[in-house]
Formats: C-alpha cells, structure tokens, sequence
C-alpha cells in the first residue's frame, strides 16, 4: 500500500511539472512585456464602484478607456477585488485562470466521452494554455474560462441531475451569451423543459440580485446599456471574430446594420437546428456555443476558448487530423499578422480576409460540415439519416 501510494506521488509530481513549465515561461512573458491584464482591472473598478455607490456604467478606466458592459450581477461577484492591490489581482486571475484552464481540460473531455487521468490533463492543460484564446484570456485578465467552465459543467452532469441548469443561468447572468444554451436545452427535448426553466429561473435571480443591490445601474443596463454594442468596442477590427466582424471588415463599413443582422439571424436559425437535429450531444453542445460565437455582435478572439472542447470532441471522434488543424488554426494568430493599426481593418485586401477572420470561418465550416451529415441520404425520406455513418466519428 505504501510502495502504490509513493508511485502515485511521483506519478502525480511528474506530471505537474509540464503544467508548471508552461505557467511559469507565460508569467515571465507576462513580465517582460508588462501585460497589465485590463480586462481584470475594469473588473476591480466595477466591484469598485458596486462597493462605494460609484457610477458602474459611466466610469472609463485603463489607458484604453475601457467601460463596464457585464449585468450588475457581475459587478457583485467582482467585490472582492475591490480590497486587492494591483500586483496582487494580477496573481490572483493568473492563478485562477490556470486552474480553471485545467477545470476545462477535464470537462471536455468528460464532454468527450473520453475522462482522462491526471497526467493527460496536465499535458493537455500545459499545451492549451497556448492557443491564442486561452493565452489572450490570460493576458487581459478575462473571464471566459470561468463562463465555459459553468455552462460545460452544467451541461455534461447527468440528465435529471438535481439543479441541472442552474450554472447556465448564472453563466447567462454574468456574461450574457450563454442564455443562447437555454434555447438549446427547450429544442434538445427529451424532458429538458425543466432544465431551461431552472436555467431560466437562476437567470432572472441574477437580475434581481443585481437589481436589489444595484437598483440604479440595473435600470440603465437593462434599459439602455444592454443595446449600446459600441461600449464594448469597435466591430470591425480584426479582434471581432464574429459574422459581424466579417461582414464589416468585407464591406468596409464600420456599421454594416441589415448587412450583418440577416445573415446573422441565418446562421442563429441554422446552428439551432442543426444542434436540434444532432443525435450526438456532444456534437450538439459544440454547435450551439459555436454558433452563439457566430451571431454575438462581438466575439472577441478570446471569448473562443470553446476550441479545448473542441478538439478534445475531435480527437475522442478519431478526427485526429481535423484536431491538428483545429488547434493550428487556433495557434497560428494570423489576425494579428496583417496590418490593423488605426483603421486599416477596415482597409483588409480580400486575399487577406480569411486571414482576418480564422475562428469565424472554422465555425462556419463546422456548421457546414454538420449539414452535411445531417442531409438525408439519396433516395431516402427526408428525416432519415444513413445509418452507415459511424456514431462515434460523426456528427450525429
């Protein structure tokens, strides 16, 4: 009993170290090029401002003049980093970060189907540390992690688990792009009413959490906030991986209005019904985080950290060669390789347009790829799919 114990020690420490190696040369990299994680000091400046009666929404910090855009309900959970100093926030979202990284490693792949060990999660969590999602999620202090982390683990408990929806409707509550999943769970069927009623219910109690104790700042979000996109910035920079983006940067118009919204509206109506029609749940969870990436107005490259759930579906599929590419893509930072200084988004020559907008293609492609699974095979009624096609290397 002591010789296993002592084995599973150093089993255990070895497989620390590569995590360790890779957290440690990114905090070097953090320091030597004075990366001030924004993002968590607008964060501090809104538990700031919820703490002492400061204006939430009309307050700009950092030299980027950065603004509040998350519900109220977000500015409570950020209260206590209102007592922190700066260097100590910085450690306490790099830490945080880190094992929320290795949080999402495990529940993909339990989404997988595939539970790996303590070793494969380490190494997994060391090298997905560097696709540029996760590292910008680090670099700007962000939350993303934390917001993948609720909604995977809600959605891969067990169906009829007590409170399953819970952590969605927070997620939703405080960022809202995740309430796209309570559609997903009323069009999956299969008794998940209850669970989108729960999802529902915990988001309405996150709006009236921030309403009670924030009265004010609730009514200028919910009343005016909430639809100024602007606040969060501008669409058509290459940051902007969204249809949006595309769209904008393709046009060259900084407002493209109805010259985005329709074909957004399409991609949202075809990404939930193709995520309806999935027999795979796996499948189906991807799809609709994918497409709520798609059809946000504003999907920063860092709100993609759903790519560690995706390769590790790939890879649990047996798409060894289509994981590769995924993560490629997600390693190569070709938006950031083209000129995008000032305006010059807004002046991408078409050959570099798909350089400008990697994740949005790759998202179109899986949704792409997904229809085509879908469509029913020569010959047979509509609704009826092939059943050669193997349920566990395809979309089902």
């Amino acid at each position: 009993m002591l010789e296993r114990t002592v084995a599973f020690r150093s089993r255990a420490a070895t497989a620390l170290v590569l995590p360790a190696l890779s957290f440690t040369a990114l905090v070097v990299l953090c320091v030597v090029r004075r990366f001030d994680l924004s993002d968590a000091l607008v964060y501090q400046a809104e538990g700031r401002a919820a703490l002492h009666g400061g204006d939430l929404y009309g307050t700009a910090v950092t030299e980027w003049h950065l603004w509040a855009t998350y519900p109220p309900f977000a500015a409570l959970l950020f209260v206590p980093t209102a007592w922190l100093s700066a260097p100590v926030l910085k450690a306490v979202f790099l830490a945080g970060n880190a094992l929320l990284l290795a949080c999402l490693v495990r529940l993909s792949t339990r989404l997988a189907g595939r539970p790996a060990g303590l070793p494969a999660v380490c190494a997994a969590t060391a090298l997905a540390l560097w696709l540029e999602p996760v590292f910008q999620t680090f670099v700007y202090g962000q939350v993303n992690l934390a917001v993948a982390c609720l909604v995977l683990w809600d959605l891969t408990r067990p169906p009829g688990a007590r409170a399953r929806g819970a952590a969605l409707g927070v997620a939703a509550g405080i960022k809202l792009t995740p309430a796209l999943f309570v559609v997903h769970l009323l069009l999956r069927g299969r008794g998940r009413g209850r669970e989108a009623a729960t999802a529902t219910a915990a988001f309405a109690a996150t709006v009236a959490a921030g309403a009670a104790v924030l009265p004010a700042a609730s009514v200028d979000f919910w009343t005016g906030r909430l639809f100024e996109t602007g606040r969060v910035g501008k669409p058509y920079i290459v940051d902007n991986q969204s249809v949006q983006g595309v769209v904008a940067r393709a046009l060259r118009d900084a407002a493209p209005g109805p010259a985005w919204v329709l074909p957004s509206l399409a991609v949202a109506a075809a990404g939930l019904w193709l995520a309806r029609r999935a027999r795979d749940e796996r499948w189906a969870v991807l799809l609709t985080a994918v497409t709520a990436l798609l059809v946000s107005p504003i999907s920063w490259s860092h709100h993609w950290v759903w790519c560690v759930p995706l390769i590790a579906v790939l890879l649990a599929a047996g798409h060894r060669r289509w994981a590769a590419l995924t993560a490629l893509v997600f390693t190569a930072r070709t938006m950031w390789m083209i000129p995008h200084d000032g305006d010059l988004d807004l002046r991408v020559p078409w050959w570099q347009q798909p350089l400008a907008a990697p994740y949005t293609l790759l998202g179109l492609a899986l949704l792409a790829v997904a229809a085509r699974r879908l469509r029913p095979a020569a010959g047979r009624p509509p609704g009826q799919l092939s059943a050669r096609i193997s349920s566990a290397s395809t979309i089902r």
